[in-house]
C-alpha cells in the first residue's frame, strides 16, 4: 500500500508544484483546496496521471470545526496519513499603523491557527501507524527576517517556525520528522503585483524563484535521504539574508 500524504492549499502555485512532486515520487495524495474548483480538478487529473490515487478535500483550514470534520472523514474512509504538507496561507499586507483588525485576524487564523487545525487531529493517527512519517510546513523569508508592511504575515510565519521546531522534538522518537521550508520571492499569484526591479537587488541570484524549486526541497525532505533531518528550516530564497 502506498503511503498517503495531505497537501493543504494544493490547487495553485507552490502547493500545486508540491502536490505533483509528491505524486511523481509515488505517494497517494489528498489535495486540500478552499475555493478554486476548476484548478483543483485540473490538478487532480494531473496527479492521477502519475499513478497516484489522488482525491480532493475542500475545506478552509482557518475554520477549525470544518477542518476537523473533513479530516475525520478522511481518517474514517482511508486511514491515517503518513505525511502532511502545511502549505495553505494568505496575505493581507499593510503598514502597521493602518493594519486592520480583520487583516491581522485573517492572516493569523489561516497561517498559524491552520497549523494547529490541520496537524493536531492527524498526529495521533500518524503515531499509531508505527511507520515514521514526514511533516513539512511552509514559512517564508518574512518569517525569518521580517518585511515591511507584513507584520501580520511575518508574525504568522515566524510562529510556524517555532511550532515546527517544537513539534519536531515531540515526534522525533517515533521517527516522524518535522521540518520547515521558507521560500523567498517565488513566481506565484501572491507575488504577481510586485515590481521586480524594486526587489531584485535584495536577491543575490537576481531573480524570483520558481514553484518547482520550492517543491524540490519539499520532495527531498519527504525522501529516505532526509530521514536524519528534523527541526530544521530550509530557506529557498536565492541567497536573501
Amino acid at each position: 500500500m502506498k503511503r498517503r500524504v495531505l497537501v493543504t492549499g494544493a490547487s495553485r502555485g507552490i502547493g500545486r508544484a508540491i502536490a505533483l512532486e509528491l505524486a511523481r515520487s509515488g505517494f497517494d495524495l489528498t489535495l486540500n483546496y478552499r475555493s478554486d474548483e476548476a484548478a483543483a480538478q485540473t490538478l487532480l487529473a494531473e496527479a492521477r496521471g502519475t499513478g497516484s490515487e489522488a482525491r480532493l478535500a475542500r475545506f478552509d483550514i482557518s475554520d477549525r470545526s470544518a477542518t476537523r470534520d473533513a479530516l475525520a472523514r478522511e481518517l474514517d474512509e482511508r486511514g491515517a496519513f503518513w505525511g502532511v504538507v502545511c502549505n495553505a496561507g494568505v496575505v493581507a499586507d499593510a503598514p502597521f499603523p493602518s493594519l486592520t483588525e480583520d487583516a491581522w485576524d485573517r492572516v493569523l487564523r489561516t497561517n498559524l491557527d491552520g497549523f494547529f487545525n490541520v496537524l493536531q487531529p492527524l498526529v495521533m493517527p500518524m503515531l499509531q501507524l508505527r511507520d515514521g512519517g514526514r511533516v513539512v510546513t511552509l514559512s517564508s523569508v518574512s518569517g525569518v527576517v521580517g518585511n515591511r508592511g507584513q507584520v501580520n504575515y511575518s508574525a504568522s510565519k515566524a510562529g510556524i517556525i517555532g511550532a515546527t521546531k517544537s513539534l519536531a522534538l515531540e515526534l522525533a522518537k517515533r521517527r516522524i520528522t518535522v521540518n520547515c521550508v521558507a521560500p523567498g520571492l517565488i513566481e506565484t499569484d501572491m507575488t504577481a503585483g510586485i515590481v521586480a526591479d524594486e526587489v531584485l537587488e535584495r536577491i543575490p541570484l537576481r531573480r524570483f524563484g520558481k514553484p518547482e524549486e520550492v517543491s524540490a526541497a519539499v520532495g527531498f525532505l519527504f525522501s529516505e535521504g532526509a530521514a536524519y533531518i528534523t527541526g530544521q528550516v530550509l530557506s529557498v530564497n536565492g541567497g536573501m539574508a
